[in-house]
């Protein structure tokens, strides 16, 4: 039998495709990243509170190492996963960011006003909040912990809305949450930045020239920028700075450009299958014989050529970080085991300021940075648009999860103190999802008035 999708009967299913089937599908569905975040959070929380609990701690302790000759980095599983692992999510991040600015939402000054000053407003008073609830405290250092939003886990719920949604609502949020992972990345960079070693941070500066040079003079095969961003990400892991940085600066290098524009692609795809349709096609499934072989390679050529590399790398590298490294970041990093009373924990001044920086500081801080945007006349709400549904929005940005996490692993050497931005981390982005959906589904678009 047939594919669905394929009403001309010209595939042959295997039967392994029949069986992967429904993963595949729950894989290709919009909520599945968000999905498996949740799942690896929630198994992380049940094993480490479990009596099995020292066995999670166990496993992120684990050490492992690579080797090369007289060269040894070794780190335990957790810090591999926060300085190996997620560097492809902020790879990714960084080819997001450069495509938004060069054809997206903060491409022109006039469209990234707007998103840029909500994510410096969603920074700013969530970061005062918690900074006024803990001045004086050793706690007052994760002050960066409720910058940012968590975009996997806040479009998914946007996506439980469905077509009630209107789709200006969902550019909107990406942007402001692309332009404050940025920021969260700076705040990383400058303020979680242990002694410099400066010979080290010049020669990832160094590499970073290069990866710019190879852009220009045309160099855009992948595996070129992997070799010298491996180097950038191994300098700046010596250098002190986060390592997230090299990732992100290696991202702006990637060319944006094609070397054949979409009406010569179009042309040059439609003499190929011509040419490959007249061919004498064999009957059956069985091997191509070679003057296929060769239309098909000249085919995949003509693509290559005309799609730019930034969008093929965040093309294949997205599902990769969206199920994969992600929930395996989630699952290193979620686990908390609550010692003593739980709402002595939840009532101490570092998660309270978690929840009320989040919960309330992100609302608020967008709400306000549209408002005095718009009224100053320097930014205008897109169509469709209105500021009930900012504020609406901006508790949905209140999902921290992600990058709070790894802010607080960041900015606490103390386990008491992690595990307790942890707990308010986790508790603050359920409230912010659970009240974000709930106002969502009762607010209706309201038309931007004319003008």
């Amino acid at each position: 039998m047939a594919h669905a999708t394929d009403p001309m009967n010209l595939t042959r299913p295997a039967p392994i495709e029949r069986l992967v089937a429904p993963v595949q599908a729950f894989l290709r569905h919009r909520l599945a990243g968000a999905g498996l975040l949740l799942g690896a959070a929630v198994a992380a929380l049940a094993w480490a509170s479990s009596p099995w609990g020292d066995g999670y701690d166990a496993l992120l302790h684990t050490r492992a190492a690579v080797t090369l000759g007289p060269w040894t980095l070794e780190k335990t599983v957790h810090h591999w996963v926060n300085d190996a692992v997620m560097a492809l999510f902020f790879f990714v991040v960084g080819l997001e960011l450069k495509r938004e600015i060069l054809e997206g939402e903060l491409s022109t000054r006039a469209k990234a006003m707007l998103p840029a000053a909500c994510a410096a407003g969603g920074m700013l008073v969530p970061a005062a909040i918690y900074a006024a609830v803990n001045t004086g405290r050793p706690s007052l250092a994760g002050w960066g912990i409720p910058m940012a939003t968590d975009i996997a886990f806040a479009l998914g719920v946007l996506a439980l809305l469905g077509e009630r949604i209107p789709a200006a609502y969902k550019v909107f949020l990406t942007a402001v949450a692309v332009a404050d992972d940025l920021g969260a990345v700076l705040v990383i960079a400058l303020f979680y930045t242990d002694g410099l070693s400066i010979p080290a941070l010049l020669g990832g500066g160094l590499l970073v020239g290069l990866a710019v040079v190879m852009n220009v003079v045309g160099i855009r095969h992948h595996v070129a920028y992997f070799v010298v961003g491996l180097g950038v990400w191994l300098c700046f892991l010596e250098s002190g700075v986060h390592a997230t940085l090299a990732a992100l600066l290696v991202a702006f290098t990637i060319p944006a450009r094609t070397r054949l524009d979409s009406r010569g692609m179009a042309q040059s795809l439609d003499r190929l299958v011509q040419h490959y349709a007249a061919q004498p096609l064999p009957d059956g499934y069985g091997l191509l014989k070679p003057y296929e072989q060769d239309v098909l390679h000249e085919i995949e050529h003509v693509v290559e050529r005309g799609t730019a590399p930034l969008q093929r790398l965040e093309h294949a590298l997205l599902p990769l970080v969206t199920l994969v490294v992600l929930p395996v970041f989630a699952f290193a990093n979620a686990g908390v085991r609550v010692q003593g009373n739980p709402l002595d924990l939840v009532a101490s001044p570092l998660v309270l300021g978690i929840v009320l920086g989040l919960v309330v500081g992100k609302p608020v801080g967008i709400l306000a940075a549209a408002w005095v945007t718009v009224r100053l006349g320097v930014g205008e709400l897109p169509a469709g648009l209105s500021f009930r549904a900012v504020g609406a929005l901006g508790v949905l940005g209140g999902i921290g999860f992600t990058m709070s996490l790894f802010v607080g692993g960041l900015a606490f050497s103390d386990p008491a103190l992690v595990d307790a931005a942890k707990v308010g981390t986790l508790l603050a982005s359920v409230v912010a999802g659970t009240a974000g959906f709930l106002v969502l589904r009762r607010l209706r678009p309201v038309p931007r008035p004319p003008a």
